[in-house]
């Protein structure tokens, strides 16, 4: 079972006649995911790989009803309005790979998304990826990579890392194991989904034995998790990397969202309340691997 994305998900993509937009409707439809329309303002009536084009969200629900999720593949400083103009269409679920998104915008996409009860992934996110089920946006960069190294498992995988995001489930498969879902959170300085949120839908979801995190210093993504964990609201084992130790305080490092302010969001400080929570934190992320064998071991991960 995967988390978020299921074989009859309904999935529009914004921008879907744009290079991006077209090349990765097909990457996610070869990979098994229901793309059922695509929508480019003044581009309605054509096709994308066999896919039907409107001009608005709201045409494209008079003819192919409600939709589940929407995937952008729209310049920085027009998510804002295609945003809206989801959310105002009962979308409830959106994925933005999209960066250089102006700060605003994000915090009024953020604010929008909570009143009207919605998820927003990124921006800045390369998407989702589940295993035999499909992806949403360009996690797994491309079908043959993706069908060979996304292997069908029981881990859950987090990354704050677009390019960690495809390394963790090729060492999870080399060792013999297999992932659930694989989720980036975006590179923006403010994303809409985080650690926290993320984590109870794998502590739901039967089929997630454990859960491996790439981290990075910067932001409170990690804090959230360990804060999560202490309270009892997760209690299934992560294992977890923090990139950046050897940053000093102010450096931004590696994107946006990772910038150390005084007194927070260094990879010390997340390392010591991580481990305060209980978490297990290794030093080199190919240690990831070792680690969730121990699990195995240990009769608390399973194989198949």
């Amino acid at each position: 079972m995967a988390i978020l994305l299921t074989k009859t998900t309904k999935v529009v993509i914004q921008g879907i006649t744009g290079r991006e937009g077209s090349m990765r409707a097909k990457f996610m439809r070869r990979l098994g995911t229901n793309v059922v329309a695509g929508v480019t303002p003044g581009r309605g009536g054509e096709e994308v790989d066999g896919i039907p084009v409107y001009n608005t969200i709201k045409d494209a629900v008079k003819k192919q009803g409600l939709f589940d999720v929407t995937v952008t593949f729209i310049p920085g400083t027009g998510l804002k309005e295609a945003i809206f103009e989801a959310l105002d269409s009962d979308i409830k679920w959106a994925v933005m790979p999209v960066e250089r998104v102006p700060l605003y915008d994000i915090l009024e996409m953020v604010a929008y998304g909570k009143r009207k009860g919605a998820m927003l992934l990124g921006p800045g996110s390369i998407g989702i990826n589940s295993p035999g089920i499909g992806a949403l946006g360009w996690l797994g960069g491309s079908v043959e990579f993706s069908n060979k190294h996304f292997v069908p498992g029981h881990v859950g995988v987090i990354s704050r890392s677009g390019g960690q995001s495809g390394t963790l489930p090729y060492v999870i498969a080399r060792a013999g194991l297999g992932v659930s879902t694989v989720i980036h959170v975006g590179t923006e300085p403010v994303t809409g989904m985080s650690f926290a949120d993320i984590l109870p839908l794998f502590q739901e979801d039967p089929e997630t034995d454990a859960v491996a995190i790439f981290g990075e210093m910067g932001g409170s993504h990690e804090e959230e998790a360990a804060q999560l964990v202490k309270s009892g609201r997760f209690t299934k084992p992560i294992i977890i990397y923090v990139s950046g130790a050897w940053a000093p305080a102010g450096m931004k490092f590696s994107h946006a969202s990772a910038i150390v302010e005084r007194g927070s969001g260094s990879t010390q400080d997340k390392i010591t309340r991580l481990r305060d929570a209980g978490i297990i934190v290794v030093d080199n992320p190919n240690e990831i691997p070792q680690r969730l064998l121990e699990l195995k071991k240990q009769g608390k991960l399973r194989v198949k």
